[in-house]
């Protein structure tokens, strides 16, 4: 189980730290306020030295790049900031070839930790070459996205994406450390709160009806970035921290943290990830997940009706009509099937799928996409 302490910092600074326990590679996530300032010494304190690359984009970069990058400096590092573009688009091998040429011409060696700060796209880009830069390097994940921070930026998932899908080229590669600013989303905008909120629901459908429950109590408080919220992000990392501790390479219980994003993620590739977030292809596609355990007998409608409440009361779409016709196009079925029929999660011909039988218990079924019983022009 993962642990947590309280943890004093200069200044009156009080952050909690979760530790993910994966023996060797067991790594602390610091979850506080206003504590990036801290980053230097608590990378140092991990007895890390030298050299250190940021890797971020330019509005992350621009909002908190020269906190972090003063923070090393004072902890004694020769710190340098590498920028990407933003956006989903961009998290490809084009751009993981640009971070190698950076690192060498940096002179990075095998232990310089990367910093990568910024949301999803950065952490799994940034990852992704650490992972394989010198056949591995350290490196430290500031997640300042709320669905980076409760999600993509804990348990090693990294990658970059292909034309023919979403992160089908990848590593399971641990980070050293996990630094969550919560005072980081009072920039993020509206939309982007609620995004990140679609994979906090997803951890009390697969996980905890207690925490559901929570949710559809204090759902109004998170998006407005109160205290809630900070307790939910806690709750988010611990239950992700113990799915993970038992399963870290997705051999069995961590195909759970996967609810709704088979569907999720054949909409993203089909809009060519440019019209989504994330988080909201990953809301369509919990409910299309939770519409397809109803079809098959596995769940009651009051499960469908409390997770299609949840989302739609948090303002998330639950199916893809409730986008606007002027921002995206609508795939067709075909195009969703032939897209999932390449996910990583296809096995032996089948799509292996995260299903609900109640909230907090789930099942996985494996469905061929010629006995596909929903109607995906419903989505």
């Amino acid at each position: 189980m993962p642990t947590i302490n309280r943890r004093a910092q200069p200044a009156l600074l009080i952050m909690e730290q979760i530790t993910v326990n994966l023996k060797e590679r067991s790594y602390p996530i610091y979850i506080g306020r206003n504590n990036l300032d801290m980053t230097g010494e608590l990378i140092k304190a991990k007895g890390f030295k030298g050299k250190a690359a940021c890797i971020t984009n330019p509005l992350v970069g621009r909002l908190y790049a020269d906190r972090v990058l003063s923070s090393l400096g004072r902890a004694g590092f020769e710190a340098y900031r590498i920028d990407i573009p933003d956006g989903e688009e961009y998290k490809n091998l084009e751009w993981v070839s640009y971070l190698y040429d950076k690192l060498i011409e940096y002179k990075m060696e095998r232990l310089s930790p990367i910093v990568a700060i910024g949301g999803g796209v950065i952490g799994d880009i940034a990852g992704f070459v650490a992972a394989t830069y010198l056949r591995g390097v350290p490196y430290i994940q500031i997640p300042t996205t709320l669905l980076a921070q409760v999600d993509s930026s804990i348990g090693g998932k990294t990658g970059v994406n292909h034309a023919n899908g979403k992160n089908l080229i990848g590593a399971f590669y641990q980070p050293k450390m996990v630094i969550i600013d919560a005072d980081a989303l009072k920039t993020l905008e509206l939309r982007d709160i609620k995004a990140g909120l679609a994979e906090v629901v997803k951890y009390g459908i697969i996980r905890d009806s207690n925490f559901f429950s929570f949710l559809e109590q204090n759902y109004g408080g998170m998006v407005a970035l109160g205290e809630s919220l900070l307790y939910a992000i806690k709750m988010s990392c611990m239950i992700k921290a113990g799915v993970v501790e038992e399963d870290e390479r997705e051999s069995g219980l961590r195909a759970i943290l996967n609810f709704g994003h088979t569907f999720g993620h054949a909409i993203e590739a089909v809009t060519g990830y440019k019209e989504l977030r994330h988080g909201e292809a990953v809301a369509i596609g919990m409910v299309a997940a939770t519409r397809l355990s109803l079809k098959l007998g596995l769940c009651s409608k009051d499960v469908c009706r409390r997770v299609e409440g949840l989302i739609s009361n948090i303002g998330l779409p639950v199916q893809m009509s409730d986008i606007s016709p002027s921002i995206m196009r609508r795939p067709s079925c075909d195009e969703l099937l032939k897209t999932m029929d390449i996910d990583k999660k296809v096995i032996g011909g089948k799509i292996k799928f995260v299903l609900v039988e109640d909230i907090g218990r789930m099942v996985f079924k494996a469905i061929g996409s010629a006995e596909f019983p929903l109607d995906l022009a419903g989505i």
